[in-house]
């Protein structure tokens, strides 16, 4: 078993990091909970003339809306501007991040809109991805030495990871230093001492093979080449594949990949399935595959870049290497 370790990231600004901590706390503190919906519900339901400007913390810090001077506690107020994420115009303000709550912990993220070159997505798919993770971790019990969230965003997945195997460590790796940002104060907020954020693209940038990997990389195609939405490649997959690829060199025995992807459908073809089973095929991983939604994002049907797609559908890939 690898037992080398890599570098854990340090803050570039540890007291707005800490503001940013103590404003999850606080949040948490009053009981507050938000579910991130899907980008168009959440445009639909904030069109409402009656959801023009935020009245609570809920629609300042999880509808994104904007709000007047006087909306929020003053200790609310007074730990976002400490933390760097509140932005005046007038009367108008507004914060750059969101929370939302899953598995009984707060996660910080980027705002909606999530437009920035470096937004970090929380959304329907994360909570997706972070049960499988989930499940098939705590499966494994006792079997998880070592697990790393390649894209790991909010570490979500990591940390969903590592609260079924405490003993584990748990990398947490992305390329964006926001998410790397926003990973350590969510690892902080849930008290997982064996998550460690790392910055590395891929595996590129840590050493060693581990008992389980996780991914839900971006998977679309997006005109626009968001990075936390653009998959790479004619069809989303590029990054999907490479995955697949490092997983297949840096699995234990007995390790498996979890990968949450998904693909448009054309004439009744999965490229994503047919391109894995066709990089699978020259390695000793068994795997599975299947719809977890057939129809999601159907919004996307109307653009160019899913003019031929009957519908897109979100998968998951799991593969194990024998033991």
């Amino acid at each position: 078993m690898t037992t080398t370790h890599s570098a854990v990231v340090e803050a570039p600004d540890a007291a707005r990091d800490e503001a940013l901590h103590q404003l999850g706390r606080a949040l948490r503190a009053t009981g507050y909970t938000f579910t991130t919906v899907t980008p168009v519900t959440h445009e639909r339901v904030n069109r409402r003339p009656q959801n023009a400007w935020a009245t609570d913390v809920r629609g300042a810090l999880g509808w994104s809306r904007p709000f007047r001077p006087d909306t929020l506690p003053s200790s609310i107020v007074e730990l976002m501007d400490a933390a760097g994420v509140l932005e005046r115009d007038g009367d108008s303000w507004r914060s750059t991040v969101r929370f939302s709550t899953y598995d009984d912990e707060l996660f910080v993220h980027s705002a909606f809109p999530t437009t920035a070159a470096d937004a970090v997505f929380f959304g329907p798919d994360t909570y997706r991805m972070a049960d499988a993770a989930a499940a098939h971790a705590a499966s494994r019990s006792g079997r998880v030495r070592r697990a790393v969230d390649i894209g790991c965003g909010t570490g979500a997945g990591a940390i969903a990871v590592a609260k079924r195997a405490p003993e584990a460590e748990v990398l947490a790796v992305d390329i964006n230093d926001t998410a790397l940002r926003y990973a350590r104060v969510n690892v902080a907020l849930a008290g997982t001492s064996g998550v460690r954020p790392c910055r590395s693209n891929l595996l590129s940038d840590v050493e060693g093979n581990f008992d389980l990997i996780i991914s839900n990389p971006p998977f679309m195609v997006d005109p626009a080449g968001r990075a936390y939405r653009d998959g790479g490649g004619s069809g989303g997959h590029d990054l999907s594949l490479s995955i697949i690829d490092v997983a297949a060199e840096r699995l234990e025995p007995g390790g498996s990949l979890v990968l949450f992807s998904g693909v448009g459908i054309v004439d009744g073809h999965d490229s994503l399935r047919a391109a894995a089973a066709e990089r699978l095929a020259g390695t000793d991983l068994t795997w599975t595959y299947r719809e977890v939604d057939p129809d999601v994002y159907d919004e996307e049907l109307d653009g160019e870049a899913y003019g031929n797609a009957e519908r897109i559908a979100v998968v998951l890939l799991t593969a194990e290497r024998p033991g």
